[in-house]
């Protein structure tokens, strides 16, 4: 049996929570539609969205430092531009990131929920075409669940896939398949896509997706297990089409 889609999922804001998809459409040259969209900026670099450069994922609201984000669930309207912020099941924080109303009162909550951990107000910061992500291409990054189960074996506990934040998770792959792939296309639904290169691990994957705590060193485990800190790849589109979970990938 060829490997499988098991999950999608966007980040419409860096370092936010994640949105599961059943099914999107890659376009050549592109990101996942969608993911990175957004980015809450707070470093020293300005971002110019009228000619927007990549920036440093410590320009930004991210889990490698922030951590406390894990402890909100956020979800995105793509009509209405609508971002909605949650806690506790609790809605604690909604506006349009389409208006400039909607933005202060994202930016004021951010501000006051990070307190005395921030350096400065964060800014809500988009440009079109632009996407916030940790390299300067626009990449679609894929992890092989049996990867995750192997580091759980090594570490001797559960770890949540969502820790490595990737776009697409595959099942049906033997663990560390994926690293084979750099270089080779994926036929991946109705997309051909070219695995580029390996996705060294930050501290971002030592805290728990869930409950926010920083309870595990994934980058050392790996590091300590099979001698590097990587897990998953980074792959660009190089043909577009529509994808979805279930689908088969084959690998060229």
């Amino acid at each position: 049996m060829p490997p499988t889609i098991a999950q999608i999922h966007r980040y419409p804001v860096k370092g936010l929570s994640p949105e599961a998809l059943a099914r999107t459409t890659l376009a050549t040259g592109e990101g996942l539609p969608g993911d990175r969209r957004f980015a809450l900026h707070v470093g020293n670099a300005p971002f110019d969205p009228a000619a927007p450069e990549w920036l440093p994922k410590t320009s930004f609201l991210m889990l490698m430092r922030d951590e406390r984000l894990a402890k909100l669930q956020t979800r995105f309207d793509d009509s209405s531009g609508v971002l909605t912020i949650q806690r506790d099941g609790k809605t604690v924080a909604h506006g349009s990131l389409f208006e400039s109303h909607g933005r202060l009162v994202i930016e004021q909550f951010f501000s006051a929920f990070m307190g005395s951990e921030l350096r400065r107000t964060p800014r809500l910061v988009e440009a079109p075409g632009h996407m916030f992500s940790d390299v300067a291409a626009k990449m679609v990054s894929i992890i092989g669940l049996a990867s995750v189960k192997d580091i759980e074996r090594v570490q001797r506990s559960r770890v949540d896939p969502l820790r490595f934040r990737a776009n697409i998770q595959l099942e049906g792959t033997p663990p560390w398949a994926e690293f084979d792939w750099v270089g080779r296309t994926l036929s991946v639904g109705g997309a051909t896509l070219r695995v580029v290169k390996r996705i060294k691990r930050c501290a971002a994957t030592n805290v728990d997706p869930v409950t926010a705590a920083r309870d595990m060193n994934i980058p050392r485990s790996l590091q300590d297990a099979f001698g590097h800190a990587d897990c998953g790849v980074y792959a660009e589109v190089v043909s577009g089409g529509a994808i979805g979970v279930g689908d088969p990938v084959s690998v060229g």
